[in-house]
C-alpha cells in the first residue's frame, strides 16, 4: 500500500493550539508536496471543531476530528487508543509531533502499539531517496537531529516501517500561513469508549503559563559559562534593559546557576529567531547554535578567536565580555537618550 499521508497532530488546552503545532503543519505541508501526497491534521478534544477551520490556513488538506466532552483535557490512554487505532487502520507515511509534555507522552505509545520509527528532538526533515545496506528505498523521511552530547548532526532514518514518526521542539519551523489553502474538509469521527479509557481519571490539574517569551523577542541578549560568575552575568540583563530586550543563556550558563531553565536557548531550550542576538561569553556548541543561528542579526563577543559562535556570527569581537558589555551599555545609554 503506497499511502503518501503526512498527519500532523494538533495539540490543545482548552481550545487553544499549540504554537508549534502549526509550525509542524507548515512543515508538513512541504513534506507532503515532496511525497505528491496529502497532509492532515489529527484533533482530539471538545469544542474543536474552530480549531480543525484554522489548521487549513497553514496548509492541511484535511482535519479529522473526534470532539467530545471525555476528550477536553489531554488523558494518555484515551489518546494514544484512539490514535494508535487511526494509524493502525490508515498508515500514513509520516506522523508529526511537537516535542511538548503531550507529544512526548504521546509519540513513543503510538509507536510502540504501531511499529513505527520514531526520531526525538528532531531540528529538521527532509525527504529523499536513500541507498541503505544495498537497498534503495524511496522517499524516506530524513530525521535530522543533534547526538552524541551535540558533537554530531545524525540522519537518521526509518527503511523497514510503514510510518514514520518524529517528535520536533517548538520554534524549530517556521509557521507559515499559505496564500491559497484548500477548502475546509472536516472529517468528524465518533469517539467510542473503551474501559481502559477511564482507568486514570483527571482530579485536578493546576498549570502556570510562563511568564518569559523568548521567541517573541525582537532583541535578545544571552550569556554563557564565558560570564564566569553570577555577578558578572548581571551585566547581560543591564545591557538588554538598555536596548529593551530578553536575558537568555546556555545550558551551561543554566547549570552554573546564572540564569533560570526558561530562559535557556539551544537544542534543550528554546529556539528564537529575534532580529539582534548578542551572544556574550558563549562558546558556540552545536546544541545553542541550533536554537538561535537564523537570528537576523547575530553579534558575538568572546575571548577565543577559535569559538565556533563566530561561525555564525555576522560581527564578532574578540575580547573579554567584562570589558566590552559596559562600553556597549555607556554607548547605548548616550545614543537613547
Amino acid at each position: 500500500m503506497n499511502n503518501n499521508q503526512v498527519w500532523v497532530f494538533i495539540e490543545q488546552r482548552d481550545g487553544k493550539p499549540a504554537d508549534v503545532s502549526f509550525e509542524l503543519l507548515s512543515k508538513g505541508r512541504k513534506i507532503a508536496n515532496s511525497l505528491s501526497g496529502e497532509l492532515k491534521a489529527i484533533l482530539l478534544g471538545h469544542n474543536i471543531q474552530k480549531l480543525a477551520e484554522q489548521t487549513f490556513l497553514y496548509g492541511a488538506d484535511e482535519a479529522i476530528v473526534y470532539d467530545d466532552e471525555a476528550l477536553h483535557h489531554y488523558l494518555t490512554l484515551p489518546y494514544s487508543r484512539i490514535i494508535s487505532e487511526l494509524v493502525e487502520k490508515e498508515k500514513p507515511r509520516v506522523m508529526l509531533y511537537g516535542a511538548t509534555v503531550i507529544g512526548r507522552d504521546l509519540a513513543p505509545r503510538v509507536a510502540s502499539y504501531t511499529k513505527s520509527g520514531l526520531t526525538a528532538d528532531c531540528t529538521d526533515l527532509q525527504i529523499s531517496n536513500v541507498n541503505y545496506l544495498r537497498k534503495d528505498y524511496s522517499d524516506l523521511l530524513l530525521q535530522i537531529r543533534p547526538a552524541f552530547g551535540g558533537n554530531i548532526v545524525a540522519t537518521i532514518i526509518s527503511p523497514d516501517v510503514q510510518t514514520q514518526m518524529a517528535t520536533v521542539r517548538e520554534g524549530v519551523m517556521r509557521m507559515e500561513k499559505i496564500d491559497q489553502p484548500s477548502p475546509a474538509k472536516i472529517t468528524n469521527l465518533e469517539y467510542k469508549p473503551d474501559t481502559i479509557d477511564s482507568l486514570v481519571t483527571l482530579v485536578e490539574q493546576f498549570r502556570q503559563e510562563s511568564k518569559v517569551n523568548l521567541k517573541a523577542a525582537p532583541i535578545i541578549v544571552a550569556g554563557g559559562y564565558g560570564m564566569q560568575t553570577k555577578e558578572n552575568f548581571a551585566l547581560i540583563q543591564e545591557l538588554a534593559n538598555v536596548l529593551g530586550g530578553e536575558v537568555a543563556g546556555t545550558r551551561a550558563a543554566v547549570d552554573a546557576g546564572f540564569i533560570p531553565s526558561e530562559r535557556q536557548v539551544g537544542q534543550t531550550g528554546v529556539t528564537v529567531r529575534p532580529k539582534l542576538y548578542i551572544a556574550c561569553g558563549i562558546s558556540g556548541a552545536i546544541q545553542h547554535r541550533a536554537g538561535m543561528q537564523e537570528a537576523n542579526k547575530i553579534i558575538a563577543i568572546n575571548s577565543d578567536p577559535d569559538a565556533p559562535i563566530f561561525g555564525v556570527a555576522h560581527y564578532g569581537i574578540i575580547g573579554d565580555a567584562m570589558e566590552i558589555i559596559p562600553r556597549f551599555i555607556n554607548v547605548f545609554k548616550q545614543k537613547l537618550r
